[in-house]
């Protein structure tokens, strides 16, 4: 006869000990639920489904249970089961004190995130479920660290088709976002005898510090209105660039310095890390393909999900020449370190056309946001400049010299949060300082909240107004 007991019920760890076997499951459970390890509303075990577990006799358990609910450390109710009451927990000695939980502004513009609302959820559902119904066994297994070959075949297409990119599936590395893509890069580039990586006068510090802790010292290269000048790239070494949209500034590398950063690549060995920060979305201009497209064997390509889904997907991607692949999915190590039924669903997402109907259905949306920016700060904040706005999901405000700390603290002050220019630049000096501006975010709000955003911002802005007393 089947034992139901080992099918049915909660799993719950109780080690009672005492005098008596009654008394030692009653303080037991009495303990558990002090101390908070069985948090209020908490379901418990049948008497008959935890006696068996802990091989007691029914009426024990019952017993204890009962007493707990007259001492009002548990509840009671037909068809509901016993559960932990509602009371509070008191913490125990030496326990960590809670931090107080930071608050969320009530209006974000911080750049680096899409419309976290607009994540196609039904979409993606369908797709997980089509791509899970059609998987294999052995895909649940540990796997190849390179990714899934699905996924894999996938972005080798879609890379090619819609940005350029010369890739097959053996020189694709599935990774966890940019940040671990960069700091496996950093690994093997410094196992290779790489010594310092140039980089973009403007950017993420979070990124600068990766690289440097991965051993890679970062250089900073000029900067002007055509973007980063690579006259200046050491032999043989290496440098990170955002060619298609500069973040933050919003420029697109001249192609005069396209051409001769991979010549300098090609004729020094040297290697060339493209960051194709928001390169599907592009609202005034021709695409601008892909770097790696001129010369496959000495640029790395790295792109995520992060903009065009979500970053919480925790999924990125690198293509590299054969060799590097090789040594990026050893950095990684034995197996696959990415979620593989994300990988299979993206690969299903992809391969489904839903993936560009999305980004498609994105583009509009936040070239709607973008304009409405424009539109507004022009009639409201006319002394405010906005620049980098032909493609990507932020652009730059210029601010009257000497604001931009007063255009913050208003803000703040207004629940607004926004992201300055001066800590996107890399070591300021007295020749090189970062005009006073902000860096907008325009795709971070949700749909509901953008029109009172946008209120929040010009108001902010009225600091600035060269015609008022900053005084």
């Amino acid at each position: 006869m089947t034992e139901t007991w080992a099918t049915l019920g909660v799993d719950l760890h109780l080690e009672p000990s005492g005098p008596g076997v009654r008394r030692g499951l009653t303080d037991a459970l009495r303990e558990a639920v002090r101390g908070g390890r069985l948090a209020p509303g908490t379901r418990l075990p049948s008497s008959r489904s935890l006696a068996a577990d802990l091989g007691l006799a029914r009426n024990t358990v019952a017993a204890a249970y009962s007493d707990l609910v007259a001492e009002g450390w548990l509840t009671a109710r037909q068809g509901s089961g016993t559960r932990v009451a509602d009371r509070s927990v008191v913490p125990s000695a030496g326990a960590a004190p809670r931090r107080p939980a930071r608050a969320r502004p009530r209006h974000d513009l911080r750049a680096g995130l899409p419309d976290l609302a607009s994540f196609p959820r039904a979409a993606w559902l369908r797709a997980a479920r089509r791509a899970l119904a059609v998987a294999p066994y052995d895909a649940l297994g540990y796997g190849d660290p390179r990714g899934r070959p699905e996924l894999r075949a996938a972005l080798a297409g879609y890379l090619a088709r819609a940005r350029g990119v010369r890739a097959d599936p053996e020189r694709v590395v599935v990774c966890a976002g940019f940040a671990h893509a960069l700091h496996l890069l950093a690994t093997v580039l410094r196992a290779r005898g790489t010594r310092t990586l140039a980089v973009e006068s403007y950017g993420l510090d979070a990124h600068w510090r990766l690289a440097e802790t991965a051993g890679l010292p970062t250089v900073p290269l000029p900067f002007d209105e055509h973007g980063t000048d690579p006259g200046e790239l050491a032999p043989g070494g290496a440098v990170l660039l955002t060619p298609a949209h500069q973040f933050p500034t919003g420029v697109a590398l001249h192609h005069d310095r396209r051409s001769a950063v991979v010549e300098w690549a090609r004729r020094t060995g040297g290697l060339v890390l493209e960051d194709d920060y928001d390169g599907e979305f592009r609202y005034d201009r021709r695409p601008v393909g892909a770097l790696q497209g001129l010369d496959p064997d000495h640029v790395v390509y790295l792109g995520t999900a992060s903009k065009s889904l979500a970053p919480g997907l925790r999924l990125g991607w690198i293509v590299a020449p054969p060799g590097l692949a090789r040594e990026l999915a050893a950095a990684k190590g034995a197996v696959d370190t990415c979620g593989v039924l994300d990988q299979l669903t993206l690969a299903e997402f992809i391969t489904s056309g839903a993936h560009d109907r999305h980004v498609r259905a994105s583009r509009l949306r936040y070239r709607r946001r973008r304009d409405a920016l424009v539109s507004v700060l022009a009639e409201r904040a006319p002394w405010v400049r906005v620049t980098g706005i032909a493609a990507g999901l932020h652009a730059v405000l210029r601010l009257p010299p000497g604001t931009e700390r007063d255009v913050i603290r208003a803000a703040a002050h207004l629940g607004l949060a926004l992201d300055p220019l001066t800590p996107r630049h890399h070591h300021p000096d007295a020749t090189d300082t970062p005009p006073d501006a902000l860096v907008i975010g325009y795709a971070t709000p949700p749909d509901h909240a953008w029109t009172p955003t946008l209120t929040t911002l010009c108001t902010a802005l009225g600091v600035s107004d060269p015609g008022t007393d900053l005084g």
